[in-house]
Protein backbone atom coordinates (compact mmCIF):
# COMPACT_ATOMS: atom_id res chain seq x y z
CA UNK A 1 0.00 0.00 0.00
CA UNK A 2 2.41 2.31 0.76
CA UNK A 3 4.47 1.60 -2.80
CA UNK A 4 1.11 2.30 -4.41
CA UNK A 5 0.75 5.73 -2.23
CA UNK A 6 4.47 6.72 -3.09
CA UNK A 7 3.88 5.91 -6.89
CA UNK A 8 0.66 8.15 -7.27
CA UNK A 9 1.99 10.99 -4.82
CA UNK A 10 5.19 10.93 -7.04
CA UNK A 11 2.89 10.62 -10.47
CA UNK A 12 1.22 13.91 -9.51
CA UNK A 13 4.07 15.86 -8.39
CA UNK A 14 5.95 14.91 -11.74
CA UNK A 15 2.69 15.68 -13.78
CA UNK A 16 1.84 19.15 -12.03
CA UNK A 17 5.78 20.22 -12.36
CA UNK A 18 6.86 18.91 -15.50
CA UNK A 19 6.22 18.88 -18.75
CA UNK A 20 5.02 15.16 -18.05
CA UNK A 21 1.23 16.35 -18.48
CA UNK A 22 1.46 16.63 -22.15
CA UNK A 23 1.83 12.72 -22.24
CA UNK A 24 -1.65 13.33 -21.39
CA UNK A 25 -2.94 14.76 -24.80
CA UNK A 26 -1.46 12.09 -26.49
CA UNK A 27 -5.52 10.48 -26.91
CA UNK A 28 -5.90 14.09 -28.94
CA UNK A 29 -3.19 13.38 -31.24
CA UNK A 30 -4.82 9.85 -32.27
CA UNK A 31 -7.78 11.81 -32.55
CA UNK A 32 -6.51 14.56 -35.00
CA UNK A 33 -4.20 12.36 -37.09
CA UNK A 34 -7.41 10.18 -37.75
CA UNK A 35 -9.20 13.31 -38.69
CA UNK A 36 -6.71 13.99 -40.99
CA UNK A 37 -6.30 10.02 -42.33
CA UNK A 38 -10.46 10.38 -42.98
CA UNK A 39 -9.74 13.43 -44.49
CA UNK A 40 -6.65 12.23 -46.76
CA UNK A 41 -6.21 8.65 -47.22
CA UNK A 42 -2.67 8.27 -47.91
CA UNK A 43 -0.94 10.65 -45.02
CA UNK A 44 1.45 9.11 -43.07
CA UNK A 45 1.93 9.65 -39.49
CA UNK A 46 5.53 10.88 -40.59
CA UNK A 47 3.85 13.44 -42.51
CA UNK A 48 1.12 14.25 -39.96
CA UNK A 49 4.27 15.08 -37.62
CA UNK A 50 5.71 17.03 -40.03
CA UNK A 51 2.93 19.20 -40.91
CA UNK A 52 2.12 19.78 -37.49
CA UNK A 53 5.47 19.68 -35.59
CA UNK A 54 8.04 20.70 -38.21
CA UNK A 55 6.24 23.77 -40.03
CA UNK A 56 2.97 24.53 -38.69
CA UNK A 57 0.52 26.71 -40.46
CA UNK A 58 -2.47 28.73 -39.34
CA UNK A 59 -5.11 26.69 -41.36
CA UNK A 60 -9.01 26.05 -40.43
CA UNK A 61 -8.34 23.69 -37.75
CA UNK A 62 -5.83 26.06 -35.92
CA UNK A 63 -7.37 25.73 -32.81
CA UNK A 64 -7.46 22.27 -32.99
CA UNK A 65 -3.64 22.11 -33.49
CA UNK A 66 -2.95 24.05 -30.62
CA UNK A 67 -4.16 21.38 -28.27
CA UNK A 68 -2.44 19.24 -29.35
CA UNK A 69 1.12 17.33 -26.69
CA UNK A 70 4.17 19.70 -26.67
CA UNK A 71 2.63 22.64 -28.65
CA UNK A 72 2.37 25.10 -26.26
CA UNK A 73 4.75 24.74 -23.52
CA UNK A 74 3.19 26.80 -19.93
CA UNK A 75 5.44 27.36 -16.72
CA UNK A 76 5.84 24.47 -14.07
CA UNK A 77 3.80 24.85 -10.66
CA UNK A 78 4.81 27.95 -8.68
CA UNK A 79 3.76 27.82 -5.41
CA UNK A 80 4.04 31.81 -4.04
CA UNK A 81 3.81 32.57 -0.17
CA UNK A 82 2.62 35.74 1.23
CA UNK A 83 3.23 37.22 4.73
CA UNK A 84 0.04 38.76 6.34
CA UNK A 85 0.43 42.54 6.43
CA UNK A 86 -0.32 42.35 10.01
CA UNK A 87 2.53 40.30 11.04
CA UNK A 88 5.51 41.76 12.87
CA UNK A 89 8.71 40.72 14.94
CA UNK A 90 9.52 41.60 17.96
CA UNK A 91 12.98 42.03 19.78
CA UNK A 92 12.82 41.44 23.58
CA UNK A 93 16.73 42.89 24.61
CA UNK A 94 16.08 40.39 27.64
CA UNK A 95 16.27 37.19 25.62
CA UNK A 96 19.36 37.71 24.14
CA UNK A 97 22.54 38.46 25.64
CA UNK A 98 25.87 39.83 24.13
CA UNK A 99 28.46 37.19 22.56
CA UNK A 100 31.95 37.96 23.98
CA UNK A 101 34.11 37.07 20.67
CA UNK A 102 37.44 35.04 20.91
CA UNK A 103 40.32 35.05 18.94
CA UNK A 104 40.07 31.48 16.69
CA UNK A 105 43.56 30.56 15.55
CA UNK A 106 43.82 29.31 12.21
CA UNK A 107 46.34 26.76 13.00
CA UNK A 108 48.00 25.45 16.32
CA UNK A 109 50.35 28.34 17.07
CA UNK A 110 52.01 27.09 19.75
CA UNK A 111 53.69 24.34 17.34
CA UNK A 112 53.84 26.69 14.76
CA UNK A 113 56.10 29.88 16.48
CA UNK A 114 58.42 27.15 18.00
CA UNK A 115 59.65 25.84 14.62
CA UNK A 116 58.09 22.16 15.02
CA UNK A 117 57.60 21.92 11.60
CA UNK A 118 60.72 22.71 10.70
CA UNK A 119 62.20 20.59 12.67
CA UNK A 120 60.27 17.54 11.38
CA UNK A 121 62.33 17.54 8.16
CA UNK A 122 65.54 17.50 9.81
CA UNK A 123 68.11 14.71 8.94
CA UNK A 124 68.64 12.17 11.73
CA UNK A 125 71.48 13.07 13.30
CA UNK A 126 74.68 10.26 14.71
CA UNK A 127 76.86 10.38 17.23
CA UNK A 128 80.32 9.05 16.44
CA UNK A 129 82.52 8.91 19.65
Amino acid sequence: MKKLISILLLSLYLVSTTELYQLLKIPQLIEHYCEHKALNPEMSLTAFLKTHYDHPVKDGDYGKDQRLPFIIHSAPLALVFTVNQGFSFENRSNFFQQVKSHKIPCCDEDFYCKGFLNSVWEPPRYVFS
